[in-house]
Formats: structure tokens, sequence, C-alpha cells
């Protein structure tokens, strides 16, 4: 017997050696009247034995009950049913080079077929041979800095990214594609934006929602936006790309400073908050929707401002916040603290004098809101008056991850509090959107009109064949 059939329960076991029926092998089952055609796949670590583990034809892993089985037949051999052929591709070094540096996500994953989850496992050649047409849009290189999950992305790998994009571009490359898990995007993308200044070309962070051995992942479409981008796009910014809808038709690409994941599992989970998205890429075209951005620089004026502190907290306001926390930090000797305040910028009256202490000794105190839209404004209620009489540093209309990774750049830099509060309250990357500028916001999740919105389209050089 297979000696991944290990764990399955004596039944399980009995019925597939009848059928000369191995792991991976394709399968026709009836199950409570209905026709399942998938791969029998390894049993999972955790789980009920006499539970048959099977990848659908729409990618979608089930489990079924083996007392339900009424007939399974064998469809092909394991080796027939992961034959895998790899696309012949002769890239062309006449079209702009594109680095394209991998760091882990999903966009990257495989199947753990031992527990049924995905894992980083990231050689981007392989997405070549399902994106061949990538190859008509730019001369790619790969290489695979990192291999993590996003939850595991930390500022000292914000710096390492930083060093590796900078030489990338120092190298040739006309923009840089970063392959990075969708959970933590939002803060590697501000960072980027605050560290990699006067770009020659665009930075973009791509991600998926959904693995590539799913028919519902949006890899594809994603990367090769991001390819795009990175190519064509005429500005020097640092970006993210990803779905702008539900289905197979745009994608969005937001200003690193001003993106959150705002869904857990849609394929347009990514908004751009307080301003609308920078561009969009459909059909081989890129769509600008605003004149306002910092274009492509000489590559001699490309500054690299890099480094992260990490004693900098996070940290969100709740009804009865125990002031000891914020205590626990300056004692703790943290060095900057980043509050996500209710409202216009509030917290209870009895965290005043910690936030008092805090700055008092030096720690700089940024209130941001817990709202998604809008911005701080302590000049309204009196609670705000007395945050600003403490010291604190209003955040504006600035994500509170963005105002996290911010601080923690700004610290790496000046531990000095005037200093601090300067370097935040200018806008460095479009972290700050413009109090008296009308804002347009467009609801990634029901769609937008792309071509109505656009104020400059550009047209991808392709070929005939394309």
């Amino acid at each position: 017997m297979n000696e991944h059939l290990e764990g399955y329960s004596k039944e399980i076991l009995e019925l597939l050696a009848s059928k000369d029926i191995k792991i991976y092998d394709e399968v026709l089952i009836e199950w409570k009247g209905l026709k399942l055609r998938g791969i029998i796949l390894p049993k999972p670590v955790y789980g009920d034995p006499s539970i048959l583990i099977v990848k659908l034809d729409n990618g979608y892993n089930v489990g079924l009950d083996i007392k339900s089985i009424m007939r399974i037949t064998k469809l092909g051999s394991a080796e027939r049913s992961r034959e895998f052929k790899r696309m012949k591709i002769s890239p062309s070094k006449e079209l702009p080079l594109v680095s394209i540096i991998g760091t882990g996500g999903t966009i990257s994953s495989r199947v753990d077929y031992k527990t049924g989850a995905v894992y980083p496992s990231f050689k981007l050649e392989d997405l070549y041979t399902f994106l061949p047409e990538v190859f008509d849009i730019a001369f790619l290189e790969v290489e695979e800095l990192l291999k993590i999950f996003s939850e595991d992305m930390s500022p000292k790998l914000w710096t390492l990214i930083a060093e590796k994009v900078a030489k990338k571009l120092g190298e040739g490359a006309k923009g840089v594609v970063i392959a990075h898990g969708t959970d933590t995007m939002g803060y590697t993308s501000a960072a980027l934006s605050f560290a990699l200044q006067n770009l020659p070309g665009p930075v973009v962070l791509v991600g998926a929602q959904r693995s590539s051995d799913r028919p519902s992942s949006d890899t594809a479409l994603n990367l090769l936006a991001a390819v795009a981008t990175a190519a064509y796009a005429p500005f020097g910014e640092t970006v993210v790309a990803m779905h702008g809808s539900i289905s197979d038709d745009y994608v969005l690409i937001h200003r690193g400073t001003k993106v959150r994941k705002m869904h857990t599992s849609r394929r347009d989970a990514f908004q751009s908050i307080n301003t609308i998205p920078l561009a969009a890429f459909k059909e081989n075209k890129i769509f600008l929707f605003t004149s306002k951005y910092r274009r492509r620089r000489r590559l001699e004026d490309l500054k690299l401002v890099n480094g992260f502190d990490e004693k900098v907290a996070l940290i969100k306001f709740y009804p009865g916040m125990d002031p000891t926390i914020i205590d626990f930090l300056v004692d703790k000797d943290y060095h900057g603290i980043v509050i996500e305040a209710s409202g216009l910028g509030h917290v209870r009256q009895e965290l005043i004098p910690s936030i008092e202490r805090a700055v008092e000794e030096e720690i700089p105190v940024v209130i941001t809101s817990q709202c998604i839209w809008g911005r701080v404004n302590l000049n309204v209620y009196r609670r705000g008056v007395e945050l600003i009489k403490a010291g604190v540093i209003p955040a504006e209309d600035m994500l509170p991850e963005t105002a996290f990774v911010k601080l923690s750049w700004i610290l790496a830099q000046t531990r000095d509090l005037k200093s601090v509060r300067k370097m935040f309250l200018t806008n460095i990357a479009f972290e700050i959107s413009c109090r008296r500028c009308p804002e347009h916001y467009i609801n990634s999740f029901t769609g937008i009109p792309i071509e109505k919105h656009a104020v400059e389209v550009i047209k991808l050089p392709l070929s005939e064949k394309s």
C-alpha cells in the first residue's frame, strides 16, 4: 500500500486497495447522490481517519465520510494525474527589465498534503508555466529573497527588502515587483514608500488571496498587472497591485501608504483609504486616475533612507483601557507609541497622565483613528484639546499601520522629539491627504468604470501575436 496512505482507517485502506487506488490517483466518487471527480490526497495529521480527502476539479479540498461513499472508480494513475509540462519560453532582452523578488505568501504557496494547509515554497519560474504572456511584457529576472509567511515579516526584513530593491534598480531594472503575503502587505508597502525615495521606476507589491492550485486564484492577473506596471507606468512610487473586483477583469494599483486589506478572503480585498487608487490595469492598458504622481527619476537621484526602529508599539484604545499598558511600554524603554484612538482621536481621561509621562520622557505618542475613513481632529472636543496639551502628534488621515511604520522609520533617523514631530507631519509619500482637496472614494467591492475615471491611458507596446 502507498506509504502516503498512512493515517487513514482500515476501511479506507481496504476500499482503495480493492480498486488499486493510490494517493494522487484521479477518481470518480459517487457520494450521497453526487458524482465527484478529483484526486486522492494524503490524510492530514489531524482529523477523522475515516474521512477520505479529495481535491475536486474546482480546486477545493473536501472530506468524504467512508460510510457515505457508494462507489469509487479509478480514472487515472498518480503519474498521469500529476503530470506537469513546462512551457518553453524565450524572453526578449529588448523588452524592459523587471526584477521580481520573492518573499513568500499565498502568491507563491503550495499545498502541504500532510496538514491540508498551504506553505511558502517559491520558485518564481514556476509561475511562468501558467503565465507565458508575461514574457511579451518584460524581460524578467527573479530572485527568492525570503521564504516566509506574511505574518513573519518584520522591520529588519523591510530594511533587507529595501536594500535589495535599490540594488536591482541600480543594476538597470526599469521596475521591481515584490511577491508578498497579503496580510501584512500594507505595512511593507508603507515601509518601502518611506525608505525608497526619488525612484527611477515603480516598486510594485503583489500578492494573491487564493493559491495558484485553485481555479479561482487571482495570482495570474495580479502578477501580470504588477509586471506591466513596473515596466511601463510613468510614476516612480511604491504601490500595491491587487484585484479590483471579484471577477478577472482588472487590477487596481494603490499607493503604498494608503492601502488596506479590507476583507479576509475576497479577491477584491484591497482598497485605497481616504484617496482614490493611483491607477488600474485592464486589457493590456494602464489607466491613471490622477495626474498628481511622482514621475520616474534619474537613477542617480535614487535615495535609500533605510532603517526602522523596532521599539515602536501600535496599540488599540478600548473602553476601560488600563493606563498601565502605556506605563509598561515606557518602562520597557519603547521609543515610540502609536495609539489607534476612537472617532476623531479620543481616549479615556485616565490615560492622559500616562501619555504625558511618555512625552516628558521624550517618547513620541501618535494619535490615529479606529475609523476607516476621515482624519484625526483634536480641536473639536475637550478630550482632544487635552491630548494636544499632553503633547501628542495627530496622524491626520494616515492609516494606523502607516503611522506605525512612519514613526518607526523616523525614529531610526532621529530621537529628537521636535524633529520627530516635524518629520511626522511632513507629507513624504502621499501618506497625508490634502485637507482642502476634494476626496473621491472609489469602492473596489462594487467595481468602478475604469475608462470613465481615467485621466491618462498607457497602452502596452505588445507584439501582434499578443
